[in-house]
């Protein structure tokens, strides 16, 4: 494709270098080319500072003629502070005043002339942090303790609760019984424990799994255990600190390290310390403004109105700041967070990290690594969090003091619109290249890569073409399953799936069950009981193939990544380590195969990783490839 007569792309090392986020005072050379009979008068770059939200434009000077084009260069330094560099540049040639800044998409890459102040390029300015060395090497495993397994046997409880409903069978389906206004009447319980999970770390060691995220496992009304009731205390039903403690024992024991979920933008309404419900023997803040937790909760008129997240009356926000909380939470010597990381737990997930403030992820990110040096933060962010902005803030999640890693959402999202046929490969090569840009590498190694969690439809449901849900009856929703030729279809796509999600750069995570072909639309259907006895053997044969092809082959863990697409259906990569090469492609087309052709950038012999029979020729550093429909292939150098 032939260059506009004004170019730059970020892309590329030449124009940018170096190419994506940066330390901190770090030398930057951009260069923009301009058609040489084009009558140049000035080009300026303009530059924004996010930090203190400064603008400077620099001088752009000539450099040299290459291929047609005039080229002009500037170099600066970044700041000794972290934070987000914005820039475009202002052309003045031909007695016209012109701008070039990043593309419509805003995705980097190569961008766009206006006539008007264009979307500008960001540059990532961070702190050099490591992230635990452990953590990269992960691949994850999230259990919903409820719904994985009850070591009591089916229809019995470590304990029960008031006003609440129990499944005597494991197989039942997961529902809701509500109240007119749509509030939960009765939660539902199946009997899932810590010991439960102790029990299964046999399996989950054979699977491959080295770190599990636990959603929330405290003392709450519900299933779910969103609405904390009591930081301190491991919900009965799920077992006790005694259970934990041995849990995270054994766990090591395996090379597993175990996560846990911190739900601390708001508490419930039943719990010590805002007790609506008079469950607990304390004075709460909702029973009187002489409570000590009072200064927690945002009344507006107490004790009737008060802020609760997304308007739910069960899930009282709180002021993270107030500095009590604070101290409950993370600084004093048996903070919650500390309490737990005593206890064995290696790391923290923090649930709505959006709703959080910046000051307060400093916190725990200090209190965690003074303790344990190794133990990791995640949070909950959906988008591109490198310039994520939560109520008219700018986020710091990867200036160098907060964030570890995120759950990767938009990874997900990208793969699902490409299996799916809603986004063509050239586009999932953008999507991921502006990841890619925008993250600290060390970052973007690191992010969870999830394809299922709780929080979304069970991803086989999806990949078998189910249809929306939203006309569907609640009842149509619990009993819906997919027919014999779309589960086929799902499992094929699944494997074509995840064989990217093992071999991209980040640590993998398995929402429990999807191993094993579990099905459901969104909440609650998404979180059925795990099939113990009902498995589906094929796929999880599969799912065992590529953790061990990843675990095995440390390309996929540390080497270098270089996106490519072939065409509109064929999507890959290139991983890199020392001399060896990975080439990574995949064909989404379900009825078609594709014939591809890979300039290599190694001679030498190749073959197929997931089938070492198949053996390519080499002509001249040149190799093709078929691929079938939903086939994937992993490409590698003797």
């Amino acid at each position: 494709m032939e260059k506009a007569w004004i170019y730059h792309n970020s892309y590329e090392e030449y124009y940018r270098n170096p190419f994506g986020a940066v330390t901190c005072d770090r030398e930057i050379t951009l260069r923009i080319a301009v058609k040489c009979n084009s009558k140049i008068e000035n080009i300026l770059l303009a530059l924004k500072k996010s930090k203190d939200n400064t603008e400077t434009n620099l001088q752009m000077n000539f450099e040299e003629n290459k291929d047609n084009y005039t080229i002009y260069k500037v170099t600066f330094k970044t700041s000794i502070n972290p934070g987000l560099l914005w820039y475009y540049f202002i052309i003045q040639v031909n007695g016209d005043k012109l701008f070039y800044g990043n593309n419509a998409k805003q995705k980097g890459g190569e961008g766009q002339i206006l006539n008007t102040l264009p979307p500008a390029y960001q540059i990532t300015v961070y702190k050099k942090n490591q992230t635990p060395s452990w953590y990269k090497e992960a691949v994850f495993y999230q259990i919903f303790v409820d719904r994985f397994h009850n070591s009591c046997g089916e229809g019995k409880f470590l304990s029960l609760k008031d006003k609440s409903l129990l499944h005597s069978s494991w197989n039942d389906s997961p529902m809701y019984f509500k109240n007119p206004d749509g509030s939960i009447k009765r939660w539902n319980f199946f009997g899932g424990n810590l010991q439960g999970i102790i029990d299964k770390l046999s399996y989950l060691h054979d699977l491959g799994i080295n770190a599990i995220y636990l959603n929330p496992i405290f003392e709450a009304s519900s299933n779910h255990k969103y609405d904390t009731g009591d930081y301190k205390k491991i919900d009965p039903m799920f077992g006790d600190e005694e259970t934990f403690r041995d849990l995270c024992k054994k766990a090591n024991e395996l090379g597993i390290n175990i996560i846990l979920d911190g739900v601390f933008s708001h508490t419930g309404s039943d719990s010590i310390y805002f007790n609506k419900e008079g469950s607990y023997s304390e004075i709460g803040a909702y029973q009187s403004q002489d409570s000590p937790y009072y200064k927690w909760f945002k009344f507006s008129n107490h004790p009737h109105e008060y802020e609760s997240w997304w308007g739910i009356g069960t899930l009282p926000n709180v002021h993270e700041l107030e500095p009590s909380y604070v101290d409950f939470i993370i600084e004093n010597d048996d903070s919650v967070i500390k309490h737990w990381l005593k206890c064995g737990a290696k790391g923290w997930r923090l649930d709505v990290a959006d709703e959080q403030p910046d000051e307060f992820i400093k916190k725990i990110r200090n209190a965690m690594k003074e303790y344990d040096p190794e133990s990791m933060l995640m949070g909950e962010v959906w988008e591109d969090a490198s310039n994520k902005v939560s109520y008219s803030e700018l986020r710091e999640y990867f200036w160098g003091d907060e964030l570890d890693s995120v759950m990767n959402y938009p990874f997900r999202k990208t793969l699902l619109e490409y299996v799916l046929g809603q986004k063509d490969a050239e586009n999932t090569y953008i999507d991921f290249m502006s990841l890619f840009e925008n993250y600290p590498k060390d970052i973007f190694y690191s992010t969870l890569n999830l394809i299922g969690s709780h929080d979304v439809p069970r991803i086989l449901t999806l990949l078998g073409d189910a249809g929306t849900e939203q006309n569907l009856s609640d009842y149509d929703k619990e009993h819906y399953r997919l027919n014999g030729d779309q589960f086929n279809l799902a499992k094929k796509r699944l494997k074509l799936l995840t064989l990217i999600q093992f071999t991209f750069p980040g640590m993998p995570c398995i929402y429990y069950g999807d191993e094993v072909g579990m099905e459901g639309f969104s909440d609650p259907y998404n979180r059925g009981t795990y099939p113990w006895g009902k498995e589906d053997y094929e796929l999880l044969t599969w799912y065992k193939k590529v953790i061990a092809l990843r675990k095995n082959n440390k390309i996929f863990i540390n080497g270098d990544w270089e996106p490519v697409f072939f065409n509109k259906e064929v999507f890959g990569y290139i991983r890199k380590d020392g001399e060896k090469y990975a080439y990574c492609i995949f064909n989404r087309n379900v009825w078609e195969g594709s014939k591809v052709k890979i300039n290599l950038k190694q001679d030498g012999n190749y073959i197929n990783l997931l089938n070492t029979d198949e053996i390519f020729n080499n002509n001249n550093k040149q190799i093709e490839v078929l691929l079938a429909p939903l086939e994937g292939k992993i490409i590698s150098n003797l």
